[in-house]
């Protein structure tokens, strides 16, 4: 179900000790999350559960990041990133993420399990420039361009950094 929450300038800080966990199936559909996930988001645990994991997806994400993450993932590796959530009241948080695909025991993928912390503010500074840029991209390429427009403000900043994504993230 898509609800329509608008944006506030409200933020919520994650304590120090605080990690948000989440489990979904392969189609991104929330089968686990933890208390923390339940606080921060602002969703009971049943309006959680069975939905999309984008339902905390905040509008100042680039569809970019999200493309990359689901590559990396697809492709049965680990991805690190800074992403801004929203929550139900239209609140905003900032988690450093680690998502990582689970598999069974003949090695298929069988979801997604995601680990947030409280990130750097450094991080947060450098994502909130980046992803404006990539924003901008976006909505001036048009939907149909935009994550290969976003992709390629992302990629000229790896690339003028002489870093990969990854230690781009992790040295953030």
């Amino acid at each position: 179900m898509k609800r329509h929450i608008t944006p506030t300038s409200v933020e919520r800080v994650m304590r120090e000790d605080d990690f948000i966990v989440s489990m979904t199936n392969t189609k991104g559909i929330i089968t686990y999350c933890n208390r923390i996930f339940i606080e921060f988001s602002g969703y009971t645990e049943p309006e959680l559960l069975g939905s999309q994991h984008n339902i905390i997806r905040h509008p100042d994400m680039p569809r970019a990041v999200f493309k990359l993450l689901w590559d990396k993932i697809q492709n049965r590796e680990e991805c690190f990133a800074y992403v801004k959530n929203m929550a139900k009241d239209g609140s905003f948080y900032w988690v450093f993420t680690n998502v990582t695909p689970t598999f069974d025991p003949a090695g298929n993928i069988t979801g997604y399990f995601s680990v947030r912390r409280k990130p750097k503010q450094s991080g947060v500074q450098t994502a909130s420039t980046v992803y404006a840029a990539m924003l901008e991209a976006e909505r001036k390429a048009g939907a149909a361009n935009a994550i290969a427009a976003s992709n390629k403000i992302l990629t000229d900043i790896l690339n003028e950094k002489g870093l990969s994504y990854d230690e781009l993230v992790l040295a953030i």
